[in-house]
This record gives structure tokens, sequence and C-alpha cells, in this order.
């Protein structure tokens, strides 16, 4: 599982004006099953992904990302292994 850590290296102006083409960039990934939560960091220098895809197929759909192949923010992908969960979630155990 990864968690994507999003930081705008930006001005707010110029993440505004990709934030559109980022959202539907967003659609298109939890359509295509890469994601399974996604959000802003509080407070709004950025936002965060959870992915249980595999690293490939998620490297190949951040690189489509707008605010990635325009210079808007920053991704670190984190890799971890969920060992435990709250009922409801075993879905998310590897």
């Amino acid at each position: 599982m990864f968690v994507v850590a999003l930081t705008y290296k930006v001005p707010d102006e110029i993440v505004d004006f990709h934030r559109p083409a980022h959202m539907a960039w967003v659609k298109e990934a939890f359509d295509a099953g890469i994601f399974l939560a996604s959000g802003r960091m509080v407070p709004a220098v950025g936002g965060v992904l959870l992915s249980n895809a595999d690293r490939a197929a998620l490297d190949a759909s951040l690189a489509q990302d707008p605010f990635y192949s325009n210079g808007v923010a920053e991704f670190e992908v984190i890799e971890f292994t969920a060992t435990s969960v709250a009922e409801g979630y075993e879905n998310l155990l590897d």
C-alpha cells in the first residue's frame, strides 16, 4: 500500500489554475482503481492520496497528474504494509 504526499511548490494562484485538471485526473484514477482515498492537507499546503495499486501502475498514473507534469507539486511516495485495521477495513490488509 502507498501513501502519496503532494506538497505545493508554487503560489496558490498557480495551484488554483491547475486544480480543475488535477481533480479530473483524480476522478479518472479512482475510476481506474488506483486510489482508495484522497484529500487536502490541513493546512492546505498539498494533498494526500492512498493507493493499493502496484507500484508501476501508481507511478504511471502519477506521471499523468497535471500537478506533476506542470511542476505544481512535489510527490513523496511512502510504501507501507497494513498489518492492523479497524473493523470494516479488512480489505486494506496486504
